[in-house]
């Protein structure tokens, strides 16, 4: 084997190692899901370098320089204060959802009037309307392709939410029941139900490395969940409404909400604490996202407006 580069890998952090073997080019990645502000990068380095054969010594500085630079994006935005950007009125009828691509350079709305909505997020200028469905658009995603078919039986009331962990080999489902169940991807089976919620759970996510999960409920509260032990870590309050939408920023350390109070709040992900309250909606947040480097935000609201926070 011949290694032929080695790429960063920002979130979930890790490096990807581009290799040539019989002829043909391959690649492997080593994730880094541990990697935090405080890790000892050199020791690190050498634990790569022996448990990776096409890490050798000659590789080992650019590996540091690789590994460095991951520590210094976890470091970002912890303290990022929010500010108004720009309004979007994006549609006739109240937005339901909002999402962002991969490199934040453009988001995706749904709405009540029955279309979906394409937007860059520099300029706020719409770039394509979509438009077929008969019924209002209740959720929206930018697409992530995978390859097996399930069905998932076992929740007793509607799903409000569906989505895969970061290497698609677990799915998260919210629903109207006051649980959250956890899938195994490949065969489809149940392997833990989160409980706790007094009221329908509406949203719920992975972090990035998919080491936590968040969920937000009609009983006007959040909830992070430790996805090895499925138990509860932190209990979020202080929205005075039922709390329609939740994510964490790309880092893990923060959790954005939207609540029909009509605010969006940023929160602690491990201790709970609320760090700052977006105001200027005067309807119900349906929908809020961080980009992917967690120093924009954009929420959706029954106001028929979009506002995007820097």
């Amino acid at each position: 084997m011949k290694l032929k580069s080695i790429l960063l890998r920002y979130y979930p952090p890790g490096i990807m190692l581009e290799y040539e073997k019989g002829g043909e080019v391959k690649t492997k990645s080593i994730d880094l899901l541990d990697l935090s502000a405080s890790t000892d990068v050199k020791a690190l380095v050498d634990e790569i370098h022996k448990a990776e054969p096409l890490i050798t010594a000659s590789r080992m500085d650019q590996v540091r320089i690789l590994v460095e630079r991951l520590q210094k994006k976890l470091r970002q935005y912890n303290d990022h204060q929010f500010y108004l950007f720009k309004v979007l009125r994006a549609h006739i009828l109240p937005l339901t959802n909002v999402a962002l691509n991969k490199s934040g350079s453009c988001f995706i709305t749904g709405s009540y009037d029955r279309t979906c909505k394409l937007w860059e997020t520099a300029s706020g200028e719409e770039l394509h309307t979509l438009q077929g469905h008969r019924n209002v658009v209740y959720a929206i995603a930018f697409n992530n392709p995978y390859g097996r078919l399930h069905t998932l039986s076992g929740h007793c009331a509607e799903i409000s939410s569906a989505l895969f962990n970061w290497d698609c080999s677990l799915i998260l489902t919210s629903s109207m029941d006051k649980t959250c169940r956890l899938w195994d991807a490949t065969n489809g089976k149940c392997l833990a139900t989160l409980t706790g919620h007094d009221d329908e759970i509406l949203d719920s996510c992975f972090d990035f490395p998919g080491k936590l999960i968040a969920t937000a409920s009609a009983d006007g509260t959040a909830r992070v969940f430790c996805a090895a032990t499925r138990k509860c870590i932190t209990k979020l309050e202080g929205h005075e409404g039922e709390i329609s939408k939740i994510s964490f920023n790309p880092q893990g350390s923060r959790l954005l909400t939207g609540s029909s109070d009509t605010t969006a709040r940023i929160w602690d992900a491990l201790t709970g604490q609320c760090l700052q309250v977006l105001e200027g909606h005067t309807d119900e947040i349906f929908s809020c996202a961080f980009n992917y480097q967690g120093n924009i935000v954009i929420t959706g609201s029954k106001d028929n407006t979009c506002r995007i926070w820097r």
